[in-house]
C-alpha cells in the first residue's frame, strides 16, 4: 500500500473515531475499511503508526489479550484533522522532496568549453601515465639484460683464461655497465623533459 493511501486510511480511522461517542473495538476498523483484502494485523500496524506519531490522537485501551483492543477519539483528534491530518503531512513531505529534486536539477552544468578542458586534462594525464609505465618497463628490461649478460660472462663460461684476459673482460664489463647506466640516465632525463612538457601543456 502506498504512503498516500496509508495517510488517507489513518485520517479515515480518526474521522470514524470522531463520529462515535464511545469506545469501539479495533476489529471494527477492519470490518469497516479493510476487510477482506487486508488483515487485522495491518489495521493494528496503522493504528500503531498513529500512536507513534502522536499518542494523544486516539485513546487506546488493551484487553482480551491485545495491547490495542478498544479505541476512542480525544480532544486532539478534531484539531489534528482540522489542520489537514495525515494527508497534509504527506503533501508537505512530497513538496519537500519536490523542492530538493528541483535544487538538484538546477545544479549548474559544465559548459562545452569546460567539458573540453576536462577531457583534455584527462587525456593528458592518461598519456603521462602510459609514458611513465612504458619507461619503467623499458628500464627494467634493459637492467635485467645487463645483469644476465654480466652473470653469463662471469659464471656460465667454464673455460680457464689467463689472468690478464680475465682482467680485460672484467674491465670490459665495467665499461659496459657504465655505458648502460649513462644510457639509462639519458633516458630518464629525456622522459623527465617530456613529462614536464606535458605538464605545461595541461596547465
Amino acid at each position: 500500500m502506498s504512503e498516500f493511501f496509508k495517510a488517507e486510511l489513518k485520517d479515515r480511522f480518526l474521522e470514524y473515531a470522531l463520529d462515535r461517542n464511545d469506545y469501539f473495538q479495533i476489529h471494527t476498523l477492519y470490518d469497516e475499511f479493510l476487510r477482506p483484502h487486508y488483515s487485522l494485523e495491518y489495521v493494528q500496524r496503522l493504528v500503531q503508526e498513529i500512536q507513534n506519531y502522536d499518542s494523544t490522537l486516539l485513546d487506546v485501551m488493551g484487553g482480551n489479550g491485545m495491547d490495542m483492543f478498544m479505541l476512542a477519539s480525544t480532544p486532539n483528534t478534531q484539531d489534528f484533522l482540522d489542520e489537514g491530518g495525515f494527508m497534509n503531512l504527506y503533501v508537505k513531505e512530497e513538496e519537500k522532496w519536490d523542492t530538493f529534486l528541483g535544487h538538484l536539477s538546477n545544479t549548474p552544468k559544465l559548459t562545452k568549453d569546460e567539458r573540453k578542458l576536462l577531457k583534455k586534462k584527462t587525456s593528458t594525464s592518461k598519456r603521462e601515465k602510459a609514458l611513465l609505465i612504458g619507461l619503467v618497463s623499458a628500464l627494467a628490461i634493459s637492467f635485467l639484460f645487463t645483469i644476465i649478460s654480466i652473470f653469463s660472462e662471469v659464471f656460465l663460461r667454464p673455460e680457464y683464461v689467463p689472468a690478464d684476459e680475465f682482467e680485460r673482460k672484467i674491465n670490459q664489463l665495467k665499461e659496459q655497465s657504465i655505458l648502460e647506466n649513462q644510457k639509462l640516465k639519458n633516458q630518464l632525463e629525456l622522459t623527465k623533459q617530456q613529462l614536464d612538457s606535458l605538464k605545461n601543456l595541461k596547465d
